[in-house]
């Protein structure tokens, strides 16, 4: 259940507590929240702001900044960081958590800006591509822009310890599983299965990195979540691509799909199910338009077998807590204790 000032009050009102204590006890939880995020104005005009400051330095760049040259590139994007890097440091001495987090994530956004910059300054760009690609084609010229981006991140991390601030780390890690293969496979002829292949284990990797965060966090704040969101989504999307002739094979990417939600429910992370729910419903539909496209019963089956999910879900509400109990008591004595702190 979700508190909100509401059912405090409704407690209050059946005196369970006094109007004081819930009064005090809203307080105490909004000072305990303030720092998460949540849908409320200002929030969404912090976010909106920094969304639309690191756009412009990165997803919206136009070709017209290439008449600034090498080091005009550079010395700007130094500029902007330096001011980042101020305004980092001020929201920080005064608790203001989120806009901090946002400048964070803003100067760990002009890294690869930077580097760009410098690289075309001291002739040593030899890419076919404009800065402005940077977020639109794979091209292994980016790998340097990449690293000195997850280095930047990883100091700027240990110094303020703020979860926005993994945003921009996590897409730069997508980045650079796909940008790998054509710099380590760039001579063989199957470049795009391998992309796949990279795709999916290092998704995986980065999946199981969220976690081993997540377990080190105890969620006191929220570091893994963007780690699990641009894991799974490269997992996923490796996987999804994947070229599949059989039957089986494609049974088999509806079970680790069917995985995926079982996985999120268990560590309560919802990107798991919203891909793996994504997964299910491609393989249905291969099933309804290819397998049985010319069946009358298919959309009687499948309307029981979606009754007979909803059936579950009661079965699983009404027995959670044994039925998890169970489960974890499958595991290592303390993986199964960490995972309870979490929740």
């Amino acid at each position: 259940m979700k508190i909100n000032r509401r059912a405090i009050n409704k407690a209050a009102s059946k005196g369970l507590i006094t109007q004081d204590q819930a009064d005090n006890l809203w307080t105490y939880f909004t000072d305990l929240n303030k720092d998460n995020p949540s849908f409320n104005l200002t929030h969404i005009l912090y976010y909106l702001g920094g969304l639309i400051a690191i756009g412009a330095m990165s997803l919206f760049m136009t070709l017209g900044w290439e008449n600034f040259g090498g080091w005009g590139i550079f010395f700007i994007a130094l500029v902007y960081a330096g001011i980042g890097l101020w305004l980092l440091h001020y929201f920080t001495r005064r608790a203001l958590a989120i806009p901090a987090g946002i400048m964070g994530a803003f100067v760990v956004a002009l890294t690869p800006l930077a580097i760009y910059g410098l690289q075309q300054a001291l002739g040593f760009w030899d890419g076919e591509h404009a800065y402005r690609d940077y977020h639109k084609y794979v091209d292994w010229n980016w790998l340097l822009m990449e690293l000195g981006t997850l280095a930047s991140g990883a100091v700027l991390f240990w110094r303020y310890r703020l979860p926005f601030m993994v945003m921009p780390v996590a897409v730069t890690l997508w980045y650079l599983s796909m940008d790998l293969t054509p710099f380590l496979f760039h001579n063989l002829d199957r470049s795009w299965e391998l992309r796949k292949l990279v795709s999916l284990f290092f998704g995986l990797l980065m999946a199981l990195f969220a976690f081993w965060v997540d377990v080190r966090s105890c969620r006191n704040k929220d570091f893994a979540f963007w780690l699990y969101l641009f894991g799974v989504l490269a997992f996923w999307g490796g996987l999804s691509l994947m070229k599949s002739d059989s039957e089986f094979n494609k049974f088999m990417y509806m079970c680790i799909n069917l995985a995926m939600i079982f996985t999120g429910a268990v560590i309560s992370r919802r990107v798991f199910a919203v891909f793996g729910g994504l997964g299910l419903a491609g393989y249905f539909g291969h099933l309804a338009y290819d397998v049985f496209k010319d069946s009358m019963l298919f959309p009687f089956f499948l309307s029981i077998i979606g009754l007979g999910v909803i059936y579950l879900g009661l079965v699983w509400q009404k027995n959670e807590q044994s039925i998890t109990s169970k489960l974890r008591s499958w595991l290592p004595g303390r993986l199964r204790e960490t995972i309870e702190n979490i929740h």
